[in-house]
């Protein structure tokens, strides 16, 4: 060194270990990544059943108080707000909160009445929001 005197190392990262490291962030998120959102996936799939089983018994709990289950003009409706005509003996809310009558994609439960002794049914129509499907897309209920 110069005069004796001795170059002091410089404190700092070079542009070579930032890239290795945002390299090795990189491979980890392609790992993990996928694995995510199959899960958020699943998760939401999951919900969406829970929901319409708690739909399905609100509508028990309507037809006790009822004696019917709901019209398909009247629709799942009824279950946050009671009917015009017979307001006497409707008791809900049957469910807490008018969310739940939205599946987890933000689409309204897709319901059929009842016919002659067949229940009613509430159904979604997973992610695509159509008819049929696999995995994610599958219908749910019904």
């Amino acid at each position: 060194m110069k005069n004796g005197q001795k170059r002091k190392s410089q404190a700092g990262v070079t542009i070579l270990e930032v890239l290795v490291v945002l390299s090795i962030i990189a491979m980890i998120a392609a790992v993990v990544g996928p694995r995510l959102i199959g899960y958020l996936g699943r998760a939401q799939a999951d919900t969406a059943a829970m929901q319409v089983d708690q739909i399905g018994n609100a509508l028990k709990l309507y037809y006790i108080d009822m004696g019917r289950y709901p019209t398909g003009a009247e629709g799942l409706a009824v279950l946050m707000a009671a009917p015009a005509t017979e307001a006497a003996a409707w008791d809900g809310p049957y469910l807490e909160d008018a969310k739940a009558l939205q599946d987890p994609w933000g689409r309204d439960y897709v319901y059929t009445e009842a016919s002659g002794a067949a229940q009613p049914t509430v159904v979604s129509f997973g992610r695509d929001g159509q008819r049929g499907g696999s995995d994610e897309d599958a219908d749910i209920g019904g």
